[in-house]
């Protein structure tokens, strides 16, 4: 992996009605960004059962800073992992985590940014990408915000709804839908919050329908081996979003691009992806390097 200069500063966000759902986040700047000087920056948006220092995206980080632009990485306030930022500890926020939950976050995020909370960070060149579940959320937001220059979707999924009729009826029956994370071995009992939230709002969450409203230039990436992810998510949502669409199809690339966690080495996949991503944010977001 490539050792770079730059500068991390950590953040909370409290909810102004709900204590527990706070943000925790961090900044990543290159080396000399001020107030005089800021850059342009990323807000990036973990997927399901990740975590904004998962795998990947410490790397991430840090090659965004080295590029000229600062990356905003939070964990979701229901993403379930606590202060240490590695572990799973706040399950019962997990178990009950929707999707408005974590748009709400998002926009949280972007408000603090455009605050000015972040020296050095120029909140009106604003970007944003999201993995995964993520993706999706990103776009919707992007749909729903129509101020951002560009837009990133990582593996994102085509559709929020995540389960086929018996396993939501099998859901509803119980109240609790059995989730198990790999790699730690915890197995959450997903609550009904997530389902009903999804049936409340069927249209805000229909993910092709909020990409075709999305007026910045977009990125969609996706491997064609991914096996979280169907990969016709790509032409789907690049079809959605029309003529301009820019993709990136990685053959033979898996949902996290070659990379585990904790990443101790870089892949060919990943380094696709980067490169694609940067060239994207290059052209649109235009860093001051």
């Amino acid at each position: 992996m490539e050792i770079h200069d730059y500068t991390s500063k950590s953040f909370t966000i409290a909810h102004p009605e709900d204590p527990a759902r706070v943000i925790r986040g961090r900044v990543d700047t290159p080396a000399g960004a001020n107030a005089e000087k800021p850059c342009p920056h990323v807000i990036v948006v973990h997927g399901f059962k990740g975590f904004m220092n998962w795998g990947f995206f410490p790397e991430l980080g840090a090659r965004l800073a080295a590029a000229g632009y600062a990356g905003v990485f939070f964990n979701t306030s229901s993403s379930g992992v606590g202060e240490d930022l590695e572990s799973f500890t706040e399950v019962e926020a997990f178990e009950r985590s929707t999707y408005s939950k974590d748009i709400e976050d998002i926009e949280r995020v972007r408000a603090a940014v455009e605050a000015g909370s972040f020296p050095g960070v120029d909140a009106t060149r604003a970007a944003i990408l999201g993995h995964s579940r993520g993706g999706g959320e990103v776009l919707i937001h992007a749909a729903e915000a129509g101020d951002l220059r560009a837009v990133v979707a990582w593996a994102a999924i085509p559709s929020a709804r995540r389960f086929d009729d018996e396993t939501i009826e099998r859901w509803r029956e119980t109240g609790v839908l059995e989730v198990s994370n790999a790699r730690t071995g915890q197995v959450f009992q997903i609550k009904l919050d997530g389902l009903l939230d999804y049936e409340a709002n069927v249209e805000r969450f229909d993910i092709p329908a909020a990409t075709s409203r999305i007026a910045a230039p977009a990125l969609f990436v996706h491997g064609t081996a991914d096996e979280a992810v169907e990969f016709e998510s790509l032409s789907i949502l690049s079809e959605a979003y029309g003529e301009g669409a820019q993709t990136l199809r990685l053959e033979g690339g898996g949902h996290t691009f070659g990379i585990r966690h904790p990443m101790e080495d870089t892949h060919p996949d990943f380094e696709e992806v980067w490169a694609g991503t940067r060239a994207f944010l290059d052209q649109h977001l235009k860093a001051a390097t």
